[in-house]
């Protein structure tokens, strides 16, 4: 009751259940206060969560394993987070044991972080390869553009778009069922027409814009192989506090 009484109504304006909970413990009202909001200013962090994991949105996920890792993984992270938040895991943490559950729980978060500086997930191709590179592309994979042109307005626009790429086909004619006409000059590429109503048209490219460079995805294993370092890391700190609890 008393941790539900500070954690429950410990915003502005009045912040009355903490006042409830301070009556309870028969302690200073004002500090219960201020104690509970330390407690429960930790939740701010949730909207981050799923900014930089969408994957806790249903977005991106493929099989109900993945739903099902998904899940586990954020709800340990969280309990991590908490644990180092609070500076007690199984015993009374040290300033480097509260470092390392951060840097787990951040990882059990954000795998991706990490596995993008092992794996890049896309490789920069020179435009000039435009045609050859979508015709590799799987079926209904995304092109990415860096384009650069002048808006209606006579304003200078560089921007990346993403293309939907659709069914296989030769590359010429992929990118024409995308609403894209291209022409070479000295090695740049420029678009020559954009289809009416066409996805380049809803992406934003204009006539005559110069494509700079593509962003091409590659095959990389699962960004989920951090799990296991991390539960490595997260075993021998185990280990260690619950040998300091004997």
């Amino acid at each position: 009751v008393f941790y539900f009484g500070i954690l429950a109504d410990d915003t502005p304006p009045v912040g009355l259940a903490a006042f409830a909970a301070s009556a309870i413990a028969q302690s200073d009202p004002i500090k219960t206060g201020i104690q509970g909001f330390l407690y429960d200013i930790r939740t701010a962090i949730l909207p981050f969560l799923f900014i930089f994991n969408t994957e806790l949105l249903m977005i991106g996920i493929e099989s109900w394993w993945h739903l099902l890792i998904t899940i586990i993984t954020a709800i340990l992270a969280m309990l991590l987070f908490a644990a180092a938040t609070q500076g007690y895991f199984f015993v009374k943490s040290r300033w480097w044991e509260t470092l390392i559950l951060l840097l787990i729980s951040f990882t059990f978060f954000r795998p991706g972080y990490w596995w993008e500086m092992v794996y890049p997930s896309s490789q920069i191709v020179q435009p000039i390869k435009i045609v050859e590179m979508v015709e590799q592309l799987p079926p209904n994979a995304d092109l990415r553009l860096h384009v650069e042109g002048e808006s209606i307005e006579g304003n200078l626009v560089s921007k990346m778009v993403v293309l939907p790429m659709g069914e296989s086909a030769p590359g010429k004619a992929r990118l024409e069922k995308a609403g894209l006409e291209l022409r070479t000059e000295k090695k740049r590429v420029f678009v020559d027409m954009v289809t009416f109503d066409s996805l380049a048209q809803k992406a934003g490219i204009d006539f005559d814009w110069e494509i700079l460079s593509l962003q091409i995805p590659t095959d990389r294993p699962a960004k989920q192989w951090m799990y296991f370092p991390a539960l490595a890391l997260l075993g021998l700190l185990v280990i260690r506090q619950r040998r300091r609890r004997i």
